[in-house]
């Protein structure tokens, strides 16, 4: 057990910040690299840091031989930068969802990480929310009977938020697994994203502990009204014999049981959700046993889901878990869907998806 770990940070634009001003807070850390190829985010950042700092991710690494390697990069750089992690001697990899573009890339991550040893933590550190941690608790409890359901919805597009939803949702279900899936999707003006996406993607999760899942994302998801920022319309939720709870990411917490109704407050907040989130990086490295709550292992359980939901959208019907072959799903989806257009759910999300059916935008500006 080291006194402090030194970390390396590739991207400093918003989230590569909050990553390292987390790690520089925690003493357990010390920020002694950062990356980034905008010449003025990478001053910026070595100027509050301090350490080594350049725009080649793989030079930056191996001065520093880092404990963890953090990136928060574009989804599209994945597998490549697990590699340069792994050159450097990084015991520990840290990035950003989704775990990758596609089953090709995904599988090649996993193996490389199996390969290597090196742990892995990717951030759906929103299970570290107040809110989201009361309704796990009243999940828990027995609160709620046996739960049959879990769910999940967001207005934001896949690559943003399925990956979140369905972190929560298997969280909610005990952390099962899913034994397979069954999916539509419609549109394809995100296609071309940086985090590429089909407008609009639902369908049913059946997990190995009987549970079901139902999850919708994008533009035909329907609305959070009860949330006013538009990233943080999403609900996630259990049901269960005798109740339900579910969280609203911008807007707290509610519950109803054979006790009666209850709420609360919360709203994602990377101030408080970004330090627990660190600190048990820290216990991890410590620690071989105390594995972290956002391991690489959850993240890629809900990352074959998300895959598995883009294939049944172009082949029809159910597809089996876990995947066995690689293919690039989003290209395919694309292709399949292409020249579709999506029809909104409400005229909130005409701003986000401006390729929307105009038909449907107009009507229901009525």
């Amino acid at each position: 057990m080291k006194d402090r770990y030194r970390v390396v940070v590739v991207g400093m634009g918003k989230r590569g910040m909050h990553h390292a001003l987390a790690f520089q807070a925690n003493e357990r850390f010390e920020v002694a690299g950062v990356c980034d190829i905008d010449a003025a985010r990478l001053d910026a950042a070595a100027s509050k840091f301090g350490g080594v700092k350049g725009k080649d991710a793989l030079r930056v690494a191996l001065s520093v031989r880092p404990d963890v390697f953090c990136f928060c990069t574009l989804p599209n750089l994945r597998s490549q930068m697990i590699r340069i992690a792994i050159e450097s001697g990084a015991r520990l990899v840290a990035f950003e969802k989704p775990v990758a573009l596609n089953s090709r890339e995904g599988m090649e991550v996993k193996r490389l990480l199996a390969a290597s040893g090196v742990k892995a933590v990717v951030s759906h550190q929103h299970r570290y929310g107040e809110h989201y941690r009361k309704v796990k608790d009243i999940i828990a409890s027995g609160a709620l009977g046996r739960v049959h359901t879990v769910y999940g919805t967001a207005s934001g597009w896949m690559m943003h938020m399925l990956s979140h939803l369905i972190d929560y949702m298997r969280w909610y279900s005990g952390d099962a697994k899913a034994e397979w899936v069954m999916g539509q999707a419609a549109g394809c003006g995100k296609c071309s994203d940086p985090h590429p996406s089909p407008d609009y993607i639902g369908g049913f999760i059946q997990f190995t502990n009987g549970v079901r899942g139902i999850v919708e994302c994008g533009a035909g998801a329907p609305d959070v009204p009860e949330v006013d920022y538009w990233w943080r319309k999403c609900r996630i939720g259990a049901q269960g014999t005798e109740g339900f709870a579910e969280v609203l990411t911008g807007g707290g917490w509610r519950a109803v049981t054979k006790a009666g109704s209850s709420s609360g407050g919360g709203c994602m907040n990377y101030d408080l959700d970004m330090p627990p989130y660190i600190e048990d990086m820290a216990e991890w490295l410590d620690d071989d046993r105390k594995v972290h709550p956002c391991n690489f292992e959850s993240a890629y359980a809900g990352f074959e889901i998300m895959m598995a939901l883009c294939r049944s959208a172009m082949e029809g019907g159910q597809v089996a878990l876990p995947l066995r072959d690689t293919a690039d799903e989003i290209g395919m989806l694309g292709a399949h869907l292409a020249g579709q257009k999506v029809l909104l759910s409400t005229a909130a999300n005409a701003s986000a998806y401006p390729s929307a059916s105009p038909e449907l935008e107009l009507a229901m500006s009525r």
